[in-house]
């Protein structure tokens, strides 16, 4: 019942061209890797925070349930099946390949701006290694009048027992400016971005922060050379670590004075904010942002899958393990969060920066007050390092492998690591503007709009084509196919009624209660929104693009002949390998001497296009929305499905 083949081998490669992981679990830790990332740390606790602590959790599992961890098992099981990235997979109905394109557009984005924040993360692990933190005091050229630290020069070398004292008569400094200006705040707006006033004044290029962006792409590259075969091995220890240091993390943080008023504040739910559709629609992008659906990344890393692996059991273990990263995750910052507060006196709510700054000013200025700080410094900033390029390894996977499988050509299989090298080049380019003073202000502007709601639509209409166009009973079929056995009754009917419907009103809700971004007290101006929309409608927008490009080109006198031939599946649609086509995907057979069967060779590509070319013209009326048994090959009427 595990979907495993008897007698399969386990180290050779089942398809040679391609490629397989080395194990399973190589590709579990690969996808626990890339599920869980920065987002578990710097966007889960931000969201619970500003969405009404434990409120948060009720949306964010039943987005879960109802639509992460299926659209998850639906997205594995599509990729391994074809054994083809997020553009190849689209065979299944080639009107609907504008998805892929969505995707790469999407994942493009994302890897952008992501490699950024883990170059920032570089940069502060970098400073780290120091016998004093830089963010430590106010005596610094970049802080203001309005500095007022956690720890005194003069106290540098107390203990934290002592410091509780200092923080009595600090409250008093605190209370007499408008809005307290922490250290570590002034560090990362000051020094480390230097941020400018406007969105539209980049100023110069902080040369710092690109060199560590050019760190980044270049650990990303060499962690990907070769493919899939490299990337394994490294996950070993990026996929497993991070539970390490946040374990450590989690036991100091508890022991800390106030550590449980945190808490509370985390777990301590604010049902008002229930009925806010924005909390629902936060859920909902957070989920597909955490678990990666709608990247194509999934499917990008399930197509290396042997045939016959049990992607329902990786499915659930990879969601529930990336969600309880997230839980656990808001426990460690949280509770740094309530020490914060208990020593300035003031609420949870108070102590937190809005964005990136929650992991780049509230953390830090807390390492501050412990003891040895550089070491839990390097520590945390490790951690986040780690947990960046799990993610970033699969994004830039996903376009080369899209690039890869579409062009197919043995020169390329055979140079993988050209197409590597030029993706990463073109994505560290695309990078530098990040790099500038008002780069911040672009993060966080395709943060919310490049990879939100137009996550929700590529995954609403990837559920509508393979469910309702390519036919369920179809996919069904498949998937029991590949595993032994058909999708649990649950699955069934999410992919085919909950999923979409709860997708659906999401985004009407959002939609509806949309609010301009804002960065601390700063408004976003009409015409940066605007480029924030059309980001979110690019990658939206390549659906209707190439389905009317396909029913363009393809065969028929009217319209309605065209859209049938263009959403039924291409002709080599199915699994790989000729070992796995069997049944309705099974080569044409005729009846032998014997009065048996017997296989014909497969015929060669001309010749295939030549005979669907004349049959296209021959019974133009005969092809219907929904084939039943669909396949790239005759249909033999003798063959059981």
């Amino acid at each position: 019942q595990n979907g495993a083949v008897p007698g399969e081998p386990v180290k050779k490669d089942e398809n040679i061209r391609r490629g397989n992981w080395g194990n399973q679990i190589e590709f579990v830790l690969t996808s626990v890797g890339y599920a869980v990332g920065l987002g578990n740390v710097w966007r889960f606790p931000y969201l619970c925070y500003r969405n009404g602590g434990g409120a948060f959790m009720f949306p964010y599992f039943i987005m879960l349930v109802f639509c992460g961890i299926p659209l998850f098992f639906m997205e594995l099981s599509f990729g391994q099946f074809a054994s083809l990235g997020c553009l190849g997979v689209w065979k299944v109905s080639p009107m609907f390949k504008g998805v892929g394109y969505g995707m790469m557009v999407v994942s493009t984005y994302i890897g952008i701006y992501y490699n950024v924040v883990i170059c920032i993360a570089f940069y502060y692990f970098f400073t780290s290694m120091t016998n004093l933190l830089p963010w430590t005091y106010c005596n610094n050229p970049w802080n203001t009048k309005d500095c007022s630290g956690v720890v005194s020069s003069s106290h540098a070398n107390a203990s934290i027992a002592n410091t509780t004292s200092l923080m009595s008569n600090m409250t008093e400094l605190v209370n007499q400016t408008a809005k307290r200006t922490s250290p570590s705040e002034e560090y990362w707006k000051y020094y480390v971005l230097n941020i400018s006033d406007d969105i539209g004044h980049f100023g110069e290029v902080r040369l710092p922060i690109l060199g560590c962006l050019a760190v980044s792409w270049v650990v990303v590259f060499l962690c990907l050379i070769r493919g899939v075969k490299s990337s394994g091995k490294v996950v070993y220890f990026t996929a497993t670590f991070p539970y390490v240091v946040l374990t450590i993390l989690f036991i100091r943080g508890i022991t800390l004075e106030g550590a449980i008023n945190g808490i509370k504040y985390y777990l301590t739910p604010q049902w008002s904010k229930i009925l806010d559709a924005k909390v629902w629609g936060d859920a909902a992008s957070q989920i597909f942002y955490s678990l990666g659906c709608a990247w194509g990344g999934l499917i990008t890393m399930a197509s290396y899958n042997k045939f016959h692996n049990n992607c329902y059991r990786d499915s659930i273990i990879i969601s529930v393990t990336n969600c309880a990263t997230s839980v656990y995750a808001g426990f460690v910052i949280f509770s740094i969060l309530g020490f914060m507060a208990h020593h300035l006196n003031v609420d949870v709510a108070d102590v937190a920066d809005h964005g990136p700054g929650l992991a780049f000013v509230a953390y830090p200025e807390a390492l501050t007050l412990l003891p040895i700080s550089p070491l839990w410094s390097l520590l945390f900033f490790f951690m986040l390092i780690l947990l960046g390029l799990g993610t970033q390894f699969c994004l830039l996977e996903t376009l080369v492998t899209a690039i890869v499988d579409e062009i197919g050509t043995d020169w390329i299989m055979r140079n993988k690591t050209v197409i590597t090298l030029g993706v990463a080049i073109v994505g560290f380019l695309l990078g530098v503007p990040l790099t500038t003073r008002a780069g911040i202000y672009w993060l966080l502007l395709m943060d919310n709009y490049a990879a939100s709601f137009s996550l929700v639509i590529i995954s609403c209409i990837m559920c509508v084509c393979i469910m309702y166009v390519y036919g369920h009973t179809n996919y069904f079929k498949d998937v029991e196919m590949m595993l032994g056995f058909p999708p649990p009754i649950f699955f069934r009917i999410c992919w085919r009624f909950i999923s979409p419907v709860i997708i659906s009103f999401i985004l009407v809700f959002t939609v509806i209660q949309y609010k301009p971004i804002t960065y601390n007290n700063y408004t976003y101006p009409g015409w940066s929104l605007i480029i924030g929309f059309l980001m979110a409608l690019s990658s939206v927008l390549c659906i209707p693009i190439y389905a009317l490009f396909k029913i363009y080109r393809s065969q028929g006198t009217t319209f309605v002949e065209r859209l049938k031939n263009a959403v039924k599946p291409d002709r080599t649609w199915g699994p790989a390998l000729q070992e796995h086509r069997t049944g309705r995907y099974a080569p044409i057979v005729s009846p032998g001497a014997d009065g048996g069967a017997e296989a014909q060779p497969l015929r060669c590509e001309k010749e295939k296009e030549k005979e669907k070319e004349r049959e296209e013209e021959k019974k133009p009326d005969e092809i219907s929305l929904t084939i039943q048994g669909s396949n790239g090959s005759a249909h033999n009427p003798d063959a059981s499905p």
